[in-house]
């Protein structure tokens, strides 16, 4: 197995702490099983009536509803307390509450943080308050991990008839426009949906069959230099695998730009990357070299006037 021999140097590129049944001793197992040094780790900052209810399941009782929740920084700041070499600090704070910059600003000059995510507000991605923190995020060399999500109806109307975030890949376009110097990551259904050119992204959460031309995320990855991706979740495993031979071509081409993460514990990930058969430069690059590159494990900035 190619992939057998990066065994202690990959990096999970997305994951949350507390997640999916997971503390700090199953994770750190989990990471050891499947060869990964580090994880990027990230809360998730949403009011309570923004939380998906098919989450509840996956998050520890007594975070639900949390006011800086339902994936606190303090549980990400309680790992990396615990296990520093196993984790690169992540942080978002909701764009529109009043001083979010201050709290991003104290995450970086107090704790350490080296990322910003994982963005997942009902809010359109271009709103200028959005615009403000990336832009102080690019400033700082944080990289930004945002979540998209279209309001596909779901079975039942409450509490909501569906659960949206970020406004579309327009609105996050008009993001990546604004904020040239900002390093973005995309991620989730309503981001890899784009990688074909149907329309099944305003439908189907993972959409099967052949990858048709015209997609607007090539599109995007050509034209606009600080987009990167990571491969996270059932969306990335599914945009990747449901048409292998673009899935390869798209690794190949995008080499530089895509990040292997999980958001899970399983390593589903890395079967399909095994069976892209990748040349072992590129499978470097996916596996850590990218995120590397994204977030050098240097001494961290200095403090911030």
């Amino acid at each position: 197995m190619a992939i057998e021999k990066y065994r202690g140097r990959i990096i999970d590129a997305h994951n949350h702490p507390d997640w999916h049944g997971h503390n700090l001793d199953r994770f750190l197992a989990n990471m050891d099983h499947h060869g990964i040094a580090r994880a990027w780790l990230f809360s998730w900052v949403c009011p309570a009536d923004e939380l998906e209810q098919s989450f509840n399941a996956a998050l520890p009782f007594d975070v639900l509803g949390a006011t800086d929740g339902p994936i606190p920084f303090s549980r990400c700041l309680s790992y990396i307390e615990r296990a520093p070499e196993r984790f690169v600090l992540g942080y978002a704070p909701d764009p529109r509450t009043v001083g979010a910059i201050d709290r991003m600003k104290a995450a970086i000059n107090i704790y350490g943080a080296r990322l910003c995510g994982e963005v997942k507000v009902r809010m359109m991605y271009d709103n200028p308050d959005a615009i403000a923190l990336y832009r102080f995020c690019g400033e700082q060399g944080v990289p930004v991990t945002v979540h998209i999500d279209y309001p596909i109806p779901m079975a039942s109307s409450y509490p909501r008839a569906n659960y949206w975030y970020g406004g579309g890949i327009e609105a996050f376009e008009r993001a990546l426009q604004q904020c040239p110097d900002t390093t973005f990551l995309g991620h989730a259904p309503g981001f890899w949906a784009h990688i074909s050119g149907d329309e099944k992204f305003a439908t189907e959460y993972y959409p099967a069959g052949k990858v048709e031309p015209g997609g607007k995320l090539p599109k995007m990855l050509r034209t606009y230099p600080n987009l990167n991706c990571d491969i996270s979740a059932g969306s990335g495993h599914n945009a990747l695998g449901r048409d292998p031979e673009f899935g390869r071509a798209f690794m190949l081409e995008f080499q530089d730009r895509i990040l292997y993460a999980r958001d899970y514990f399983d390593g589903r990930h890395q079967d399909l990357l095994e069976q892209f058969d990748l040349p072992e430069d590129v499978l470097e690059k996916v596996l850590f070299g990218n995120a590397e590159r994204l977030v050098p494990d240097l001494v961290p900035k200095e403090v911030i006037a």
